[in-house]
């Protein structure tokens, strides 16, 4: 079912009663801004995003590097040289016109 904000605000107790048997629908001048969902139905959202859910970078590095190993990989990399960084060059500033003398 779909509840506008005020509605769902005067009969609260109505919105989760019935959330146990579908999800409903808050809407803010009827575009959907929120869900109640009843307890059974959080529980198995949850459960699917833990599957879902991708190892770190890190992670996927470390692998990686211990398939490398233990296949006799290595990746000869050349030394790293330093390049210019644009960032780090200061213009040197212009003087101010109006400064406040005090």
């Amino acid at each position: 079912m779909t509840w506008k904000i005020a509605e769902a605000k005067q009969h609260l107790s109505d919105v989760i009663r019935r959330a146990s048997h579908e999800p409903q629908v808050i809407c803010n001048r009827d575009q959907p801004v929120a869900a109640v969902i009843g307890a059974g139905e959080l529980a198995q959202f949850m459960a699917w995003k833990t599957t879902q859910a991708k190892p770190p970078l890190a992670h996927a590095l470390a692998r990686l590097q211990r398939l490398c190993e233990e296949n006799g990989y290595s990746l000869d990399l050349p030394a790293r040289t330093d390049r210019e960084n644009p960032v780090l060059k200061r213009k040197p500033r212009a003087p101010r016109r109006h400064q406040r003398h005090q």
